[in-house]
Order: C-alpha cells, then structure tokens, then sequence
C-alpha cells in the first residue's frame, strides 16, 4: 500500500530530502537514529510497522503515528527502538 504524506494527521514534520538508497529510509529498522518530526523517516516507520503487523488501513497508519508522536519516551531514538516501542504499545 504505501503510507502517504496525506495521510499524515500532523502537519509540522520537515521533509528533507533524501536519497532513495539513504539507510534512514530503506531496509529494515537498526540502530540509525530517528526523528519522530522528519516526515520521510516518520512514513517510513509507519510502513516498516504496517508490514510487520500485516495491516493496510490509512487509520493504522495514523495509529502508529499517534504512538510515536505522543508515547514515545524521548530517550527513544534509534530506528529498533521505535519500531519495537510501537509494536510493544499496540
């Protein structure tokens, strides 16, 4: 399916571009540090947890997205982390 900017509930993110090959965007989630405010990083998030948890909806989408933004520690950084915070907090 793909998460899209417009299916974004928050609009204050910085979507600075990156290249496609960028580690902070593809494979799987690892040590790379994320931010919850960087738009590209949140899509990519929001996929990563969609695939593993095997769901489409655009309301998933906006769920992990509600965690990150308002349950994530702020000691939560690396891309693992979160991913696995999200998931832990379903």
């Amino acid at each position: 399916m793909g998460f899209k900017k417009s299916d974004l509930e928050y609009s204050d993110y910085s979507w600075t571009a990156l290249p496609n090959d960028d580690p902070k965007i593809t494979g799987k989630p690892d040590s790379t540090r994320f931010s919850r405010y960087e738009g590209y990083e949140m899509l990519y998030m929001i996929d990563k947890v969609l695939e593993h948890r095997d769901l489409t909806s655009v309301r998933s989408g906006q769920k992990v997205e509600s965690i990150i933004r308002t349950e994530l520690p702020s000691t939560t950084q690396s891309q693992e982390k979160v991913f696995n915070f999200v998931n832990d907090n379903w």
